[in-house]
Formats: C-alpha cells, sequence, structure tokens
C-alpha cells in the first residue's frame, strides 16, 4: 500500500451559538454565504449537542432542558492564504461573541476527486 499525497492547508473553526444573529440571518449562514462568496473550497456547519462558552451558561439539547441556543461550529478548510485573507470576514460577524480557532492541517485525496485549480 503506497502512502497517498497529501497537501497543506488551513482549518478554521468559527464556534457561535445557534441563536447568535447578523442582520435577521444566523451567523453560521452568513458564514457560509460569505465562504461561497469569496470562493473558498467548502464550508460545512456542524451543531453540538451541548455546551458552554463564555457566559458559563451549560445549553443542551435533552429533553428536559431544551436550549435554544445550542453550540454551532462552522469548518472550512483551505490553503493557508485563502483562510487568511478570508478571517476579515468573519471578524466582524464574531465581534460580539464566538471563538475562532486555526489549525495546520493536511489534505488527504483519495479517489477522483478533481483538484481545484489555485
Amino acid at each position: 500500500m503506497t502512502t497517498p499525497e497529501t497537501e497543506r492547508a488551513l482549518r478554521l473553526t468559527v464556534l457561535v451559538g445557534e441563536s447568535d444573529g447578523w442582520h435577521h440571518r444566523p451567523v453560521f449562514t452568513e458564514i457560509v454565504h460569505r465562504a461561497h462568496r469569496a470562493g473558498l473550497s467548502g464550508a460545512s456547519v456542524f451543531r453540538g449537542i451541548e455546551g458552554f462558552g463564555a457566559s458559563s451558561m451549560i445549553h443542551t439539547q435533552r429533553l428536559l432542558s431544551l436550549s435554544e441556543d445550542l453550540p454551532v461550529a462552522v469548518v472550512i478548510v483551505d490553503t493557508e492564504a485563502r483562510i487568511r485573507a478570508f478571517l476579515p470576514l468573519v471578524e466582524e460577524l464574531v465581534a460580539d461573541g464566538g471563538l475562532v480557532v486555526l489549525d495546520a492541517c493536511e489534505i488527504v485525496r483519495f479517489g477522483g476527486e478533481p483538484e481545484r485549480g489555485r
């Protein structure tokens, strides 16, 4: 078995509350649409089932303590240059709360997934 080819990338994770809004739209939706307009490789939104942030209030999906503000993570992976250029578009959305994390990572491509021209 051969070792697959990898390429260096940067993973941007933006952690916000489900009820966080931007101009009558969820912040996570605004981030995804901005990433799409910026031509980034892709964005995924993951809804947490339980968590807490700076407020120290625990939000949970459990039936007896339903929360309207569950944690949400928006994850975007692309080249370092493209992610860093995108950061100012995220900054204004999380200025009042949220956490932005950058992680160096590697992309492994299997099968026939075409490489995007950059």
